[in-house]
């Protein structure tokens, strides 16, 4: 087990604490997670020039070491209103075509491609350097359909909610499904089945998902 520093920021699972100036220790509270898989996962698209962070092998389910990052999330970036949500919805979805574009890991299925399955303004960082995509703890092979969709429910969720938020989500929603092709009704039925099974969501968050597979649909013109 790593020894950390002091306790950087808390999510809805983990811990992050500080290792010294280009390292960061991420603690799974839960054990729900595995840290071996998505380290695996993250240095498989980052040698193929995609913006995930560096990491250390840890050895452990519930540890993972990473490249310690500067600049803020895309999400504050767009609160404090340094980035408009059209150019965050299209933003993110240049990130899931940078990812699909890249060559599967399983020979056996020439069509899968890795996935993200929780690619939402949070979940990238602005760096000096670029965006960099973080938390790949939810990564798996599958269609390309799912990762859009896993991506426009959790959107849809904020913009059918009641904070300041809403209206941002919505615009950013309808950059992001400005090319309604990579979508599909299986991708975005798939993605609410998910959520629902998700358990670190709130009450709240699990009653929006009939209203936010509506907008969804809606916008995407699948009904």
């Amino acid at each position: 087990m790593t020894t950390p520093g002091k306790l950087l920021g808390s999510g809805r699972t983990a811990d992050v604490y500080e290792i010294d100036t280009a390292w960061v220790l991420r603690r799974d509270r839960q054990g729900w997670g595995d840290a071996a898989a998505e380290a695996a996962v993250m240095t498989y698209v980052r040698r193929l020039g995609y913006p995930a962070p560096r990491v250390r092998p840890t050895g452990s389910r519930t540890e993972l070491v990473l490249e310690r990052l500067s600049g803020p999330t895309l999400l504050a970036a767009l609160v404090e209103g340094r980035v408009g949500p059209a150019e965050a919805g299209a933003l993110l979805a240049g990130l899931l075509r940078r990812l699909h574009a890249l060559p599967g890991r399983d020979p056996a299925d020439p069509g899968a491609r890795v996935l993200h399955l929780d690619l939402h303004p949070d979940n990238v960082m602005l760096t000096p350097d670029g965006p960099r995509v973080i938390d790949w703890s939810n990564a798996e092979d599958g269609s390309p359909a799912l990762d859009w969709g896993m991506s426009a429910v959790i959107l849809a969720q904020v913009a059918v909610g009641s904070t300041g938020l809403a209206a941002p989500a919505r615009a950013l929603l309808g950059a992001l499904l400005a090319d309604p092709s990579r979508l599909t009704e299986e991708g975005v039925g798939e993605a609410l089945r998910r959520r629902a099974g998700n358990p670190t969501m709130s009450a709240e968050e699990t009653e929006s998902l009939g209203e936010a597979g509506e907008l969804v649909r809606y916008m995407a013109q699948l009904a």
